[in-house]
């Protein structure tokens, strides 16, 4: 009879280095875009150091933004903030007061 190993993994969200799920993404989008503007400003002619400089100061910013975010809002409390920003603050009801009294007083008849 054969064994087979059990992936415990299965169903988590991914994690590297404490970062979760889509904070991982942001975080390798963020440096490859670094990576690309570093590579574009050396290829223009921009000096080697200024280069340097900015892409280091850039992922140490992407750096430390990630992983605060990560902490402030965990695994899924970024998509959760970006919801709740969607949501309107108030339903404006466009009907008259006597026409919702109506269709109230209507239903309730119904009821009984």
């Amino acid at each position: 009879m054969k064994v087979f190993n059990i992936n415990k993994g299965v169903g988590r969200s991914v994690e590297f280095k404490g970062l979760k799920a889509q904070y991982l993404f942001i975080f390798a989008a963020g440096l490859l875009g670094i990576l690309i503007l570093v590579m574009i400003m050396y290829m223009i002619g921009i000096n080697s150091y200024v280069c340097l400089i900015l892409g280091g100061s850039g992922s140490s910013v992407l750096i430390w933004q990630t992983f605060s975010l990560n902490a402030k809002y965990g695994e899924h409390g970024l998509m959760k903030v970006a919801s709740k920003k969607r949501h309107p603050r108030f339903i404006v009801s466009q009907k008259r007061i006597c026409r919702l009294l109506k269709s109230r007083l209507n239903f309730k008849s119904k009821i009984s």
